[in-house]
């Protein structure tokens, strides 16, 4: 089946997306969508766009987009970039901004390992501590630089802001690039746009996948120094100018603008967690301060795996991670009230059945 695939393709160990199941129902808390709906003004946006203009190329600078994330965000336009997902943005920017070895987490996004070696750039894991935690003094070290999700994924622990100044600042005296995924930072972490003037080394990700419900639409920027944006810009026009459609830029921009909509929805996914969270811990569960739209747990009696099925049995979809260090926990997506408390019982069910 390989004989035509080349070297590269060989070796790859593409990303496993989480499961989008198709043949029954089930509350679906495996993949961090957002429980709430987009903002009514994006449906409006997108409806409206929907025209005889598909028949035109859209704009290749994604120039409203741009704009507005900028005024939401409070910088110039030509800092921000726009791509189809936080994804594509990442992978642009591994290509654009490293050679030789990278640093990142041992237990972070999985997606960064893929990224290296499609472009065949070497990387260092570096270990979380033991309460899984990021050491931001580990990565003061000789690398080509580093990239850290914020909060880290799949843990749900954020960073503070000092700490990404304190690694900011000894990356940019050693002339590399420091990338921060903050594909989860509305739900309760300190953005670090705010230092991209101060740190022209400073390249924050972002998806509207997560905060604004728009995981269906693929849309997502990035925001950085000028010098960072155009090389991620070089790198898209080498692949396709037009990563964005017409539809996606137009939801993209209502996305960005309406902030209060999506402030009150993002609100009630924190506050959800935190219910959660403190019921989960009643029940004897281990459960990570989180600051994203997921909490990472573990039953000290029941296998991460064994719980993970356990519950898809019962109608539930999790996030089981088969890996070193994290097998016994699961990820757990935020959902409605509702949802939340059908999985907290079923939990119950799950864990007072192997007690007795």
């Amino acid at each position: 089946m390989n004989n035509y695939w080349n070297e590269r393709a060989r070796n790859l160990s593409p990303y496993t997306p989480g499961e989008q199941p198709k043949d029954r129902q089930f509350i679906k808390l495996n993949t961090n969508e957002n429980p709430y709906p987009p903002s009514p003004k994006v449906i409006e946006a997108v409806k409206k766009a929907a025209d005889d203009s598909l028949r035109l190329y859209p704009d290749p600078e994604c120039t409203a987009f741009r704009e507005a994330a900028a005024a939401c965000y409070g910088v110039n336009p030509q800092q921000v970039f726009a791509g189809n997902g936080s994804d594509e943005i990442l992978a642009f920017a591994f290509g654009a901004f490293f050679e030789k070895t990278i640093l990142f987490p041992d237990i972070t996004y999985s997606f960064y390992p893929v990224y290296a070696d499609l472009w065949d750039i070497p990387y260092s894991l570096i270990p979380l501590r033991e309460d899984f935690s990021i050491n931001i003094s580990d990565y003061r070290i000789p690398s080509d630089g580093v990239v850290i999700s914020n909060p880290n994924a799949p843990t749900g622990i954020a960073l503070e802001l000092n700490d990404i100044i304190f690694l900011a600042e000894f990356l940019e005296r050693q002339k590399k690039v420091f990338i921060v995924d903050e594909a989860y930072a509305a739900f309760g972490a300190q953005s670090a746009v705010t230092l991209i003037n101060k740190f022209p080394n400073l390249l924050i990700v972002n998806t509207l996948s997560k905060s604004t419900s728009l995981a269906g639409l693929r849309a997502g920027f990035a925001i950085g120094n000028e010098n960072l944006i155009e090389g991620l810009r070089r790198m898209r026009d080498s692949f396709n100018s037009y990563t964005l459609d017409r539809l996606a830029l137009a939801g993209g921009e209502a996305a960005v603008k309406d902030t209060q909509y999506y402030s009150g929805i993002n609100s009630r996914v924190i506050a959800t967690r935190e219910r959660v969270t403190e019921i989960l811990r009643s029940l004897n569960f281990t459960v990570l301060p989180s600051c994203a739209n997921f909490i990472f747990i573990r039953f000290s009696s029941l296998g991460g795996r064994e719980l993970f099925q356990a519950l898809r049995e019962q109608g539930i979809l999790v996030r089981h991670f088969n890996r070193e260090r994290i097998a016994d926990f699961i990820r757990v997506s935020i959902g409605t009230d509702e949802q939340m408390d059908i999985f907290i019982k079923t939990c119950k069910d799950i864990t007072e059945r192997r007690k007795g």
